[in-house]
């Protein structure tokens, strides 16, 4: 098969053939129709995840058809339209359980702890436990898009968030992950207030139903707009960037007793960012992580989106071709452009 490759870190990737995939016992082998072009793929290349052996390949937002399943695979045969959460799971420890299956104990991640889906073909293992069943009208560019960011925006404002109808949201950041918290916030009835640099996805960040917006380069103190805006702080707020600054943002404009979910990777040197924890423990704010999503809460989110409260093809920017990925992938470093950029065409 042919896939991106890159055999040292920070080093440019190739389109290389290499061996197609074969599924284990309890795993398939998927056709990938479409895979989203992720940050998180670029804090791979740049060595920032001690689970990457090279050579790799990146890429954890896929969607496709299964072509061939192990033995011991219950649910699933060829010609299946699937997708599957980033954070895949065993099935079978203490967290996945207790229905945790995002923070599996021996979790592993197609496009980090394995090859992934900047391929024609990928493996996925524990398939019963893992792959979540399309809609037949949901096309696959859409259905890759969901893959890590709108799923763990999801998770990140419905569950980690619990956003309730009323309240006051603030997002920092408006790439992908943001803009799909927007979505979704607004969806569940929330006031939402979008911050990011650029006014371009400011307005977009309207269109899809953010109710204020700020720029934050135009800007002098954020935290004090934010709570002139929200007559006092965010309830909920969210940093979607990761970056020292808009995590301390994010924090510091909550309303007491305020729920602050941290959703953009702090790795790197960003890794031990501040916090203003005198504050934390004064107005007992709640700091909490969102890792992906487990495959069985799909089908919430599915069925927002098939009555049309959630509308994620709208957040499908750009289409490129498996040849355009390796360039795209050395370009994440910087910020995004509007929407979430998937690889469509891989022959």
């Amino acid at each position: 098969m042919r896939a991106v490759v890159f055999e040292k870190f920070g080093e440019a990737p190739t389109i290389q053939t290499v061996p197609d995939p074969t599924p284990a016992s309890d795993g398939v082998v998927i056709k990938v129709e479409a895979t989203g072009l992720c940050r998180s793929d670029w804090h791979g290349w740049m060595g920032h995840d001690p689970d990457i052996t090279l050579p790799h390949v990146p890429g954890h937002e896929l969607a496709g058809v299964v072509v061939a399943a192990g033995k011991g695979v219950s649910r699933w045969k060829a010609g299946d339209r699937v997708t599957v959460p980033f954070v895949a799971a065993c099935g079978h420890c203490f967290e996945c359980s207790s229905g945790n299956h995002q923070v599996c104990e021996h979790q592993f991640q197609p496009g980090f702890t394995a090859w992934g889906s900047y391929a024609e073909y990928v493996a996925i293992d524990h398939a019963d436990t893992n792959l979540v069943r399309l809609p037949e009208e949901m096309d696959f560019a859409t259905a890759a898009s969901l893959g890590c960011r709108f799923v763990t925006s999801f998770r990140a404002v419905v569950d980690q968030g619990r956003v309730t109808p009323g309240e006051w949201v603030a997002v920092h950041g408006c790439g992908g992950v943001g803009l799909s918290a927007i979505m979704i916030a607004s969806a569940m009835g929330a006031n939402v207030v979008a911050i990011d640099l650029t006014d371009d996805k400011l307005d977009f960040a309207r269109k899809i139903g953010a109710v204020a917006t700020i720029n934050a380069s135009q800007t002098p103190n954020v935290v004090k707009a934010v709570k002139q805006i929200t007559n006092g702080g965010a309830h909920m707020s969210i940093d979607a960037l990761g970056h020292p600054t808009t995590c301390y943002n994010s924090i510091s404009n909550l309303r007491r007793r305020g729920r602050h979910v941290q959703v953009g990777l702090m790795l790197g040197e960003h890794a031990k960012a501040a916090v203003p924890m005198s504050k934390v423990i004064a107005f007992e704010l709640e700091i909490r992580g969102s890792h992906g999503m487990q495959a069985f809460r799909y089908q919430a989110m599915m069925d927002m989106i098939r009555t049309g409260k959630l509308k994620p093809e709208l957040l499908v920017g750009r289409k490129v071709s498996l040849e355009e990925a390796p360039a795209a992938l050395m370009a994440m470093g910087g910020f995004e452009g509007i929407g979430i950029g998937v690889v469509t065409k891989f022959s």
